[in-house]
């Protein structure tokens, strides 16, 4: 696979084929993963219709963000409060709000834009102390207070796996988002993505239930 056209062929293709084997029918949603990557490569994926891309950086995704104004652009990234003004309104999607405090800057900005901003709360479901994320036992809290808030809507959970050449060692982690999505879901009908599944790891994590699945250097190849 030497072009972006084959290996996102390719990638659409294990994401069907881990949808059968788990026996299901509903749409998993690829976002491409832009980051490091210039605008050229990034057309490349958009002649191969994809138009979801995702950013780890605030400033990445606004500098691209006008040269594709009919795509929609996720941060997927660690987000800082004082970032947030440049995001709200126009990333569709933010995939990492792990604290009140954050969602709360998120309402205050939204409230000033007049807009509702959908967000996923970020889940460390392995216990890493490298990642962020919020605990099992601190969703519950931050759901309610978000409820309160008025221009913040959580739409699910995104979760990361640790780092593996084994995708089947960390299973157990979207085992277990799986199973809180579905916990929380049941109250709150705004629920309905789970976010999970890297490069490494995407069909694992459509097997167990991802509807968004976050690929980048398995498309865009590795920088060195």
């Amino acid at each position: 696979m030497n072009s972006v056209k084959e290996r996102i062929e390719y990638v659409r293709q294990e994401i069907e084929n881990a949808k059968k084997r788990s026996g299901r029918s509903d749409n998993v949603e690829l976002v491409a993963v832009t980051k490091t990557y210039g605008v050229d490569v990034i057309e490349e994926a958009y002649r191969e219709n994809c138009r979801v891309f995702g950013e780890n950086r605030v400033q990445e995704m606004m500098e691209k963000f006008d040269s594709f104004p009919d795509c929609q652009w996720h941060l997927i990234g660690h987000l800082q409060k004082n970032k947030v003004k440049y995001v709200v309104g126009k990333a569709a999607l933010i995939h990492s709000v792990d604290s009140f405090e954050l969602a709360e800057e998120i309402d205050r900005i939204a409230k000033k834009k007049n807009v509702v901003q959908d967000v996923l709360l970020e889940l460390n479901i392995s216990g890493e102390i490298t990642k962020y994320g919020l605990t099992t036992d601190e969703i519950k809290d931050i759901i309610i207070k978000i409820g309160e808030l008025g221009s913040v809507r959580v739409r699910g959970f995104m979760t990361m796996a640790p780092k593996t050449d084994n995708p089947e060692s960390v299973r157990w982690v979207f085992k277990k988002a799986k199973e809180l999505f579905d916990f929380y879901r049941k109250d709150l009908k705004a629920m309905d993505i789970l976010s999970m599944g890297m490069s490494s790891d995407f069909a694992v994590a459509v097997e167990e239930g991802a509807t968004i699945v976050r690929v980048g250097s398995l498309i865009f190849g590795k920088r060195l």
